[in-house]
């Protein structure tokens, strides 16, 4: 949600803003309709003190016995007519939020302009990708292990799911847990375990709703199956005032994802890189103002700490404007090479969004030794998503003969099984 006070003082940077965006002005239709509810405001405040003073003055006509049946008439109809006023204030204030819940964040200056993901800007680059002689891609290294089942989610499910079983199940396990203890143990997050089902509330506060309602899965009871935990634990400061000594706040979680994919038709339909439904270690941090753009490196650090110990090569993207996540107003996109594509794809996604959630929340600090509050700054970040770390883990791991070694970080959580092939595959 974007600061009005700011739209009202500065429409044309906030014009300018969208326009990097490529977006048209909103500015104009914002502030008709702001001053609008103003107006209305501004009456209401000034029937509230005449029917304060009227009020007053019937307390003391009454203490004199005098009577008070015209200013009691007079009462009345200014209640009557309040009441009116106040609803259609309501109306017009539902208005602005409407309007404003649809325009995304404003990117900051060091963000590059574009139109796609081909006006991104590398920042750097780890390792070397693997050379892989006649390399294979996911799918058909885990078919041959008989380890990878789309035709059976197929019949389960339909398209978008897989099944996967032995080795490879636990592999997908053991990534889970290495991150989450990865990020507790070296980046002070708070592992926690959130449900997956959220309300409608939770899903506006991150900026899920109203504008990404096709990409959601809604059950029967109203709720929404969360697309990355990012919801869930964001609103843990919802409607807060959170103190400053409790800054910065970093949670984590590993939850089961739910994305409809509506606007991915034809895309990645081949294999995991695009599912339904999939594992996702997500990070979260909520952090004083000041501090957010220190931690949106530090927590894009800390994603690439977990593709460096699965010696895995990535690349870190600044993303462009045309880029760029609704509520966010800088990303990292961290991409790991996968030899069977012989690209790289994103694995991760680290995301800077200021106040913009905070203020659809209303989540707020409250400085120590100080008056009044503030929105706080809210930041996220996939640490990393499950499934394509599988993939890159399949795909940079693989053997002549098919079979896949486990990276050595990842071995004790595989009970010692240092190979994945056929034979040992169950």
């Amino acid at each position: 949600m974007h600061d009005l006070k700011f739209i009202r003082q500065n429409p044309e940077a906030f014009d300018a803003g969208l326009a990097r965006r490529g977006l048209p002005p909103e500015s104009e239709n914002i502030l008709k309709l702001d001053e609008i509810w103003l107006r209305a405001t501004r009456e209401m405040q000034k029937l509230q003190e005449q029917r304060n003073e009227k009020s007053q003055l019937i307390g003391e006509l009454k203490r004199e016995r005098q009577d008070t049946t015209s200013l009691m008439e007079e009462v009345g109809k200014i209640k009557e007519f309040m009441a009116g006023l106040e609803s259609q204030e309501a109306r017009w204030k539902k208005d602005i939020d409407a309007a404003l819940a649809v325009i995304p964040n404003i990117p900051v200056t060091d963000v590059p302009d574009g139109q796609d993901e081909s006006d991104n800007k590398e920042i750097r680059k780890w390792g070397v990708p693997h050379d892989v002689a006649h390399a294979k891609d996911h799918v058909d290294l885990g078919e041959r292990l008989s380890l990878m089942d789309f035709e059976t989610a197929a019949k389960l499910s339909g398209s978008r799911f897989v099944v996967l079983k032995g080795a490879l199940a636990r592999l997908e396990r053991a990534i889970g847990q290495f991150m989450l203890d990865t990020h507790t143990r070296e980046f002070g997050y708070t592992e926690c375990s959130v449900p997956v089902l959220v309300n409608p509330n939770a899903m506006y506060g991150t900026g899920n709703l109203p504008k990404f309602a096709d990409d959601a899965f809604q059950a029967n009871t109203g709720h929404y199956l969360i697309p990355t935990a990012e919801i869930s634990l964001t609103n843990f400061v919802n409607d807060t005032i959170v103190p400053e000594e409790q800054l910065p706040m970093r949670l984590t979680a590993l939850t089961p994802c739910f994305r409809s994919e509506a606007g991915a038709a034809g895309r990645d339909t081949k294999g995991m890189l695009r599912q339904h439904q999939f594992y996702k270690v997500e990070m979260v941090s909520i952090v004083a103002p000041e501090a957010s753009g220190a931690e949106h490196e530090r927590m894009t650090g800390a994603a690439e700490t977990i593709l460096q110990k699965l010696e895995i090569p990535y690349r870190t993207m600044l993303l462009c404007t045309g880029d760029m996540g609704f509520a966010s107003r800088k990303t990292y996109d961290i991409e790991a090479w996968l030899p069977g594509q012989q690209k790289y794809r994103e694995i991760s996604s680290c995301s800077n969004c200021g106040d913009f959630q905070a203020r659809r929340m209303n989540a707020r600090l409250r400085r120590m030794n100080a008056k009044g509050t503030e929105f706080v700054h809210t930041l996220n970040g996939s640490g990393l998503a499950v499934g394509r770390t599988l993939i890159a883990v399949m795909e940079n791991y693989q053997q002549a003969d098919g079979s896949i070694v486990v990276p050595k970080v990842l071995q004790p959580y595989m009970g010692g099984i240092e190979k994945i092939d056929v034979p040992t595959a169950r």
